[in-house]
């Protein structure tokens, strides 16, 4: 596929010598073209008609703003692969190793300056082990070394320019004067430089929005109040990375299946996601799917051409489809693959069915073809011909709508999707890939953290 690449307006001089090392390479002058610039130039490619697909990195507010875009303005049967942001917690049981709670929060909240969408955001402590591990973790931050990024011995360098310094030290500043400081390095005077800060919270309820920079949040929890812990952090919406701690495997098990997040760590850091072993990608708020590095990517930048479908001939009651997406079936998993890793870590990438896909024909005919391949992948259909598009701002419980008419009707039905609260939801307009029907949880585990490897002694 030919590609526009728009980096972001912080960021042209790497974006050019990426793309400069990719001509070289050989990537044809008519298949790749560099466009910098800042969001007006953004705006105007999204809203382009001749543009056939969007994959976006950046907040969430961003990606909806670019959904509408094209909703009004583009093609309304592009994809848009959106990899927003989260509010990603850890939490830490009373069995966790302290010392490597310690290290992997360092490098989970710190590293790149906390600019980086998977980084830790809010840590939850069992109340038991909170007065251990904070003064451990305080300490270790003494320890930090801030400065230009290209010195090895940097551990922090600076936020990505002075208009996000601003917003999140004036973040820092309201949390200062509510009392919530629980530690704050000093920066350097020069430079956009925020100092890796700790905040005192009640929950992940309490953070207002995502804060790019290196600020965490730390709550603690009674051991009996896990689960509510775990419900809290769902609500919020989000779904990116999440950390757990705990040498309790049965517990380990428990959290991993009731957790909504893309990318799952236990007993390790929750960044650095590597290519090959941990497909990346969050759910919800925190992205669209199908996860970066994974098997079902690639097939959302083809295109399968739709049958050819009949005129509408019948009407859905929007209360029909309200009852179907009301008893649908919770998700299921539908399998699970083991990917390669490093002795000692265990990856796994499990798929797991979509809420149902609405199939809105136009006919009946086709709207039972399109349910038909959803099925066929292991997903859930509703089938809703004739559906009045207003339905679908007020729909909940519904993953996407197929649509196989004309391109007004098209339109239409994307600028009432695009209008909704939440996570953004595709129109599909040819032939669905396995990632409409699926969602896709990777799960990382250091295996050496329970007190070795047992796949080695397998191996012997």
């Amino acid at each position: 596929n030919a590609v526009i690449a728009k980096p972001a307006p912080q960021t042209p001089l790497i974006a050019a010598l990426a793309t400069d090392l990719l001509l070289q390479a050989g990537v044809p002058v008519t298949a790749l073209q560099l466009l910098t610039g800042d969001g007006d130039i953004g705006a105007a490619l999204t809203r382009d008609a001749r543009i056939k697909g969007v994959a976006f990195t950046g907040s969430t507010q961003t990606a909806l703003a670019i959904r509408r875009n094209m909703a009004d303005h583009g093609d309304p049967s592009a994809p848009l692969i959106a990899e927003t942001g989260g509010l990603n917690a850890m939490i830490v049981d009373s069995t966790a190793l302290p010392e490597q709670v310690v290290r992997d929060v360092l490098a989970s909240a710190f590293q790149s300056a906390g600019q980086r969408c998977s980084a830790l955001r809010c840590l939850y402590l069992q109340e038991d082990i909170a007065p251990a591990i904070l003064p451990m973790l305080q300490g270790a931050m003494d320890a930090m070394t801030m400065g230009n990024p290209w010195a090895l011995a940097t551990d922090v360098g600076p936020v990505i320019d002075a208009q996000a310094q601003a917003n999140v030290a004036a973040y820092i500043g309201q949390a200062r004067s509510e009392g919530r400081l629980v530690k704050e390095l000093s920066a350097p005077q020069t430079g956009t430089y925020i100092a890796p800060t700790v905040l005192r919270v009640s929950g992940i309820a309490q953070m207002p929005r995502e804060i790019f920079g290196p600020v965490l949040h730390v709550a603690t929890f009674p051991a009996q109040a896990l689960d509510k812990v775990v419900q809290d952090i769902n609500a919020t919406g989000y779904g990116l990375t999440f950390g757990l701690h705990s040498r309790i495997d049965d517990r380990v098990q428990s959290l991993v299946a009731q957790i909504h997040a893309g990318n799952i760590y236990v007993n390790r850091n929750q960044i650095g996601a590597v290519v090959g072993s941990q497909p990346f990608g969050g759910e919800g708020l925190s992205g669209t799917g199908p996860k970066a590095g994974g098997p079902q990517y690639l097939a959302r930048f083809t295109q399968m051409p739709a049958p050819v479908a009949g005129p509408e001939d019948i009407r859905t009651d929007e209360a029909i489809v309200r009852s179907a997406l009301r008893d649908a079936p919770p998700s299921q998993a539908l399998g699970a693959e083991t990917l390669p890793g490093p002795t000692g870590e265990s990856n796994r990438l499990i798929r797991y069915a979509r809420p149902p896909v609405l199939c809105l024909g136009p006919s009946a005919t086709t709207a039972q073809t399109q349910a038909q391949s959803v099925r066929a992948m292991g997903g859930q259909a509703v089938e809703a011909p004739g559906l009045d598009p207003a339905a679908l701002t007020r729909l909940q419980g519904f993953s996407a709508a197929i649509w196989w008419g004309d391109t007004a009707q098209a339109r239409l039905l994307a600028q009432h999707l695009s209008q909704r609260k939440g996570p953004i939801l595709p129109l599909i307009c040819d032939a669905p890939d396995a990632a409409h029907a699926q969602f896709e949880r990777h799960i990382c585990i250091d295996t050496t953290a329970s007190g070795g490897n047992a796949q080695l002694l397998a191996g012997a």
